[in-house]
C-alpha cells in the first residue's frame, strides 16, 4: 500500500470581487459578487512508504492547500486522496494517530508551558501507554539533545531550540508520515543541519515517510530523493532531485587553484567567470563540451594544485523550472 495516493485533487475558493467606484461599492455591500479561484487544479501524485518527497512551488502555488487536504483540514472541491489507506477528510480522527506535522510558523507546543508538559499532554491525546510514552520520550530527548530545554517555558526558548522540540513532539507517537511545512525557516546554519540530520535519521531507522515543503535549497538537497514542483495549482515537474539537477540546467562550474600563472583560457562551450594568476573559475555548458575534454585540456595547459567541480545551486534550478513554466504559459 502506498503512503499517499492523489488523483485529480482540486480545490477552488470563492473570492469576493472588488467593486469599482462608489456605486459599485454600495452595491457590493448588500449584494457581494464572488469569483471562483482555483488553488489546486487536478493534481495526481503517489508517494511510496519510506519515501522522502520535496513538494515545491512559489508562494501561492497551492502547497499549503494540498497539505491541508492531505491532513484532512480541508475538503477538496473535486478529486480523491488516500493517505495510509484512509480518506483524510472523512477519516481525519483515525488518520491523526498515524501522521505527524511540523509547521515552521505555527507551534503545537503550549507557549507558557515547558516542552515536557506538552509532551505529556500529547501522550494523552494520542492515548500512548505510559511505558511506551516514557521510553519514546527519553529516546527523542537523547537524539534531539533536549535535556537542557525540557523544563524551560517555550516562550523562553530560542527558535532553534523550539523547533527541535517541535520535531520531537511530532515524532512522539511514531507517525508513519511526517508532514513538514518550512521546518527550518528562520534558523541558523548549525541548527538547520542538526534538524535535517535528525529527520533523516528517523526516516532511515523507522521508515518514516517525509513530505516536505521548503524554500530552502539545503532542505531539498539533503532531505529528499524526489521532488514535485507545482505552480498555479498544477504539477509541472515530478522526478528525482538528482534528475532535477542533472537535466534542467546543463552547466557545471569548475574552480582551479593554479601553481603558476597560465595563458588566457579559451575552449568551446566554456565561459571564463574569473581568471587570475592563481585562480581560474569556469562555467561549462555540458551540451557543447564534455567535462572529460575540458578537464583534459586544463591539466595539459595549466599547473594545477586543486580542482573543484560544482553543480549549479538548487535555487537556480528551481527558478529555472518556474521561468520555463511561465514562458510556456505566455
Amino acid at each position: 500500500m502506498k503512503a499517499i495516493g492523489v488523483h485529480g485533487l482540486t480545490k477552488r475558493f470563492a473570492v469576493k470581487r472588488k467593486a469599482e467606484g462608489m456605486l459599485g461599492s454600495m452595491r457590493s455591500l448588500f449584494r457581494p459578487q464572488y469569483a471562483e479561484k482555483a488553488a489546486v487544479q487536478g493534481i495526481d501524485l503517489e508517494v511510496e512508504r519510506g519515501e522522502t518527497l520535496a513538494f515545491l512551488g512559489p508562494n501561492g502555488a497551492g502547497k499549503s492547500t494540498t497539505i491541508k487536504m492531505l491532513t484532512g483540514i480541508l475538503h477538496p472541491t473535486e478529486g480523491s486522496a488516500e493517505v495510509l489507506g484512509l480518506c483524510p477528510w472523512k477519516d481525519r480522527g483515525r488518520l491523526a494517530y498515524r501522521i505527524g506535522s511540523v509547521f515552521g510558523q505555527k507551534s503545537q507546543l503550549w507557549y507558557h508551558l515547558p516542552p515536557i508538559d506538552s509532551f505529556e499532554l500529547m501522550s494523552r491525546i494520542y492515548e500512548l501507554k505510559r511505558g511506551d510514552y516514557r521510553s519514546r520520550r527519553d529516546e527523542l530527548v537523547r537524539r534531539f539533545e533536549l535535556e537542557p530545554y525540557l523544563h524551560t517555558p517555550v516562550r523562553k526558548l530560542s527558535l532553534g531550540e523550539r523547533m527541535r522540540c517541535e520535531v520531537a513532539a511530532a515524532m512522539l507517537h511514531r507517525p508513519q508520515i511526517l508532514f513538514l511545512d518550512e521546518p527550518t525557516i528562520g534558523l541558523d546554519v548549525v541548527v538547520k543541519q542538526k534538524i535535517r540530520e535528525l529527520i533523516l535519521d528517523m526516516n532511515r531507522q523507522e521508515g518514516t515517510t517525509v513530505f516536505l515543503t521548503s524554500h530552502d535549497a539545503g532542505d531539498i538537497e539533503q532531505l529528499c530523493r524526489r521532488a514535485v514542483v507545482i505552480n498555479y495549482g498544477q504539477a509541472i515537474f515530478d522526478d528525482t532531485v538528482e534528475a532535477m539537477k542533472r537535466d534542467l540546467l546543463t552547466d557545471k562550474s569548475i574552480r582551479l587553484q593554479l601553481l603558476e600563472p597560465g595563458m588566457p583560457f579559451v575552449f568551446e562551450g566554456t565561459r571564463v567567470l574569473r581568471q587570475t594568476d592563481r585562480e581560474l573559475h569556469l562555467s561549462v555548458e555540458t551540451r557543447r563540451a564534455s567535462m572529460e575534454e575540458v578537464l583534459a585540456h586544463l591539466v595539459q595547459h595549466y599547473r594545477v594544485s586543486d580542482i573543484t567541480i560544482e553543480d549549479p545551486p538548487m535555487e537556480r534550478i528551481i527558478t529555472h523550472i518556474y521561468a520555463r513554466e511561465e514562458g510556456g504559459a505566455s
